[in-house]
């Protein structure tokens, strides 16, 4: 996919290790502004180290990121975050001895000490999450410890958009989650693509990402198998083998 005016973050042919093992091969993908975008595969496909080589938290041995028209490829995870590049974990990485209040306050501690603009204040955080899961607003006093897998993804969601983000990584945020807490996440996607923000999702599960994405990726031993409209994928022997085992 070819760089253009309404691309918000792209990879180019990048080459991932984990140790000495070669992860991702020559994979490229792009995520267009005010897209959902889902990247699916089955477990140990590339989708993690997809999304980390993203956020820099593994080093890309070849190829180029480009977040915004600007090559991030070098660039330190943190610096990436106040580039503008959201993300929330599959493990949530909630800090579980805090309080959920407590959590967002360091999120917003961290853009205060970092001097970053156009941030959220306080108040205005607070708006926005509770606009988003107004359930929230009945546990915001419970450790993380506390909290349910369902709550841990709300909160590890609301947390990464405190930092205004452009682009939104979420690594399985539908893993192990009931159906009817799905549904509910899959609905606050559709809500934060309405406020602006892009979203590149890793999903094992396709009939998940059918309901969220506006394009699909499908990947495969670290390599790009299937590129375009979700129900696509369905008509696509080779995809569908390969999502299923």
């Amino acid at each position: 996919m070819t760089a253009d005016a309404a691309t918000m973050l792209e990879l180019d042919r990048i080459d991932t290790y984990r140790g000495p093992a070669q992860i991702l091969r020559g994979v490229s993908l792009g995520v267009r502004e005010g897209e959902a975008v889902c990247l699916v595969g089955r477990n140990g496909a590339g989708k993690t180290t997809t999304i980390d080589s993203i956020m820099g938290l593994l080093p890309v041995r070849s190829g180029r990121i480009v977040f915004r028209g600007r090559d991030v490829t070098r660039l330190a995870a943190h610096q990436r975050a106040r580039q503008g590049i959201g993300y929330a974990p599959e493990d949530a990485g909630i800090f579980p001895d805090l309080t959920v209040a407590e959590n967002f306050q360091i999120s917003h501690w961290l853009s205060r000490a970092a001097g970053d603009r156009g941030v959220a204040g306080p108040r205005e955080l607070e708006e926005r999450i509770f606009a988003l899961f107004p359930e929230v607003r009945a546990f915001t006093g419970r450790r993380g410890l506390h909290l349910s897998g369902g709550q841990k993804k709300m909160v590890a969601i609301a947390r990464a958009l405190a930092l205004s983000p452009a682009v939104l990584l979420l690594d399985e945020p539908f893993e192990g989650l009931a159906p009817v807490v799905v549904s509910r996440l899959i609905e606050a996607v559709t809500r934060i693509k309405a406020m602006g923000v892009s979203v590149l999702i890793a999903e094992s599960n396709l009939m998940n990402a059918m309901r969220v994405a506006d394009r699909l990726y499908a990947i495969d031993r670290g390599e790009i198998i299937f590129e375009g409209a979700p129900r696509s994928a369905l008509g696509n022997v080779e995809v569908m083998k390969t999502i299923r085992g």
